[in-house]
């Protein structure tokens, strides 16, 4: 089968500390190390601020029956790995989760954020 080059979206694959969860949707990332506001006065901007921002890495995991809700809300240092459609990997290291993870019965899925140190979610 030809490589198609086109394939930029859809499939993905996440693991935590070398686990396969099953990926219900809404992955997402964010690389960055700064926030920034724009800061403007009655007459002009007059600039910016700049505050550092925790990288993070979220997602829709399905709640099988073999995932502990309670080990995700226990995780303090773990590695967050995703493998992209478009080719890239996404590597989350030293990450802990964040906000409280609510499991929705009817879909059996709940979201899940982890954070981490500036520099600790790179892409691959």
């Amino acid at each position: 089968m030809a490589n198609n080059t086109n394939f930029i979206a859809g499939t993905a694959y996440i693991t935590i500390d070398g686990v396969n969860y099953q990926l219900e949707g809404e992955l997402r990332y964010d690389v960055g190390t700064v926030t920034r506001e724009s800061l403007g006065g009655q007459d002009t901007i007059h600039g910016f601020s700049e505050k550092p921002k925790a990288p993070s890495i979220s997602a829709s995991i399905r709640d099988s029956g073999g995932v502990s809700l309670a080990a995700i809300n226990a995780m303090r240092s773990n590695t967050v790995v995703l493998e992209l459609a478009n080719g890239k990997t996404i590597i989350g290291r030293n990450m802990w989760t964040v906000e409280a993870q609510e499991v929705d019965t009817t879909e059996a899925k709940f979201t899940v954020k982890w954070e981490g140190l500036q520099g600790s979610v790179t892409e691959q």
